[in-house]
């Protein structure tokens, strides 16, 4: 059994997209990144770096005491060995996968999470960081397109690859982006939200969702969430 941190992002689907793909049993603890929920310090055991999702497998493949993992570009490698689906075995296959891994962690996420944050929730608008981060979100947004021209999915086979970056794709009609100008994007972005697994990971804790995904973020929730830390006792 896999106990799995998780709040409704984009990183959390990540992972719980993964575990249903893969029919991994997992036990859920809430983390509401709102309240502050992951600077608590039993979470911080888990996640050093206060951040969701993490997980702890409490039956490992090496056969010792429980493990626990943060990061959630990593927690997809892991979970793709554990269950050996995935992520390609044959050389040049697997290292194309983790590059383009590599890639959403560094480059598409963070570029969608600060053009999200300047455009949508900081309190003071400054017309430089929202089109700084809007114009390399775009860019971003080609090379995939371009990426996907004749894949089914971005390495061709699905992969953690496609479960990665998928969630954070979702966010494109609250940052205001044509899906449409991105014919290969939209296909592969439809085509993926069919599968069951992906669905069941993207529906978890739907309840809790924001129905429109773009609301600023209340008075509380910006001091956990933009304040840096957990705040003074």
């Amino acid at each position: 059994m896999i106990d799995f941190y998780f709040g409704p992002t984009p990183n959390g689907w990540k992972v719980s997209i993964a575990l249903e793909e893969m029919e991994l049993p997992y036990h859920v603890i809430p983390i509401d990144i709102g309240k502050g929920d992951q600077y608590q310090p039993d979470f911080v055991k888990v996640s050093p770096n206060s951040k969701m999702p993490a997980i702890v497998d409490h039956e490992p493949s090496d056969g010792g005491e429980p493990f626990a993992l943060a990061e959630s570009g990593l927690i997809l490698r892991y979970l793709a060995e554990k269950s050996g689906r995935f992520l390609p075995s044959a050389y040049r296959a697997r290292y194309e996968v983790e590059m383009w891994l590599f890639w959403q962690m560094s480059h598409l996420g963070p570029m969608l999470g600060q053009h999200g944050h300047f455009a949508l929730y900081a309190e003071q608008k400054i017309d430089y960081a929202i089109n700084r981060y809007r114009t390399e979100v775009l860019r971003l947004f080609k090379v995939l397109d371009t990426q996907l021209q004749g894949n089914e999915c971005i390495c061709g086979d699905y992969s953690i690859v496609d479960m990665a970056c998928w969630p954070w794709i979702l966010t494109y009609k609250s940052q205001q982006i044509d899906l449409d100008d991105f014919p290969d994007v939209r296909r592969w972005y439809d085509a993926l939200k069919l599968r069951p697994g992906l669905r069941r990971g993207y529906d978890l804790f739907k309840e809790q969702r924001s129905p429109r995904g773009n609301e600023a973020p209340d008075a509380e929730a910006r001091k956990h969430m933009f304040g840096g830390g957990p705040p003074a006792s």
